[in-house]
């Protein structure tokens, strides 16, 4: 459990997302914003720092989102992702409420630069404050976790999650996914020797 920056960011259940996005992230901008860092397995830096273009172009929500290698942690290659129904419904929704000329998909404060992502956290302490959930384990780091755990819990491919998250090794990959206790009682289980 991550506490005070240190340890491993807590990985989300169906419920506490479905939570999250219904009744904690009360503002288009909070759930576009962390629906992103979800559904593009997105760092929340690389979030705050996505400018229009990246995902909205004329015709509205673009049907990939544009993560550009000077945006991500050590400037590593520029990744498109495929956006997920449910991203692009809460991209639809905040796009109506964008104005003004800063290139920013998410405006800093008073419409200056983009959203900080000490200001990205405190909307989650808040959000989850609302809800009720626990805030220790639980930051903006694990929507992230949570959807590379998801994805590999599924059986997704790990070279293809690597290209969604942009890890530039399997090995750097790994420490980010998530072992159950179900899981680990399943592996068990299947020693029938």
């Amino acid at each position: 459990m991550k506490i005070n920056r240190f340890g491993k960011a807590e990985i989300l259940n169906p419920q506490e997302i479905t939570l999250l996005f219904s009744e904690g992230l009360v503002k288009p901008r909070d759930r576009a914003l962390f629906g992103v860092c979800l559904y593009a397995a997105a760092r929340i830096n690389e979030s705050c720092t996505l400018l229009k273009g990246d995902v909205i172009g004329t015709r509205g929500v673009r049907p990939k989102l544009i993560i550009r290698a000077y945006n991500t942690k050590g400037g590593q290659d520029t990744r498109e992702i495929q956006l997920h129904p449910k991203l692009n419904e809460y991209l639809s929704e905040y796009s109506q409420e964008l104005k003004g000329r800063n290139p920013h998909l998410f405006p800093g404060r008073h419409g200056l630069g983009h959203i900080h992502k000490a200001s990205a956290d405190r909307i989650l302490r808040e959000a989850l404050r609302r809800v009720d959930l626990d805030e220790r384990g639980i930051s903006t780091h694990s929507f992230r976790r949570t959807a590379l755990t998801w994805m590999s819990n599924s059986g997704i491919p790990l070279r293809h999650i690597q290209s969604i998250s942009g890890h530039r090794s399997l090995s750097a990959l790994e420490h980010y996914l998530g072992v159950t206790d179900q899981q680990k009682e399943n592996a068990i289980s299947m020693l029938n020797f």
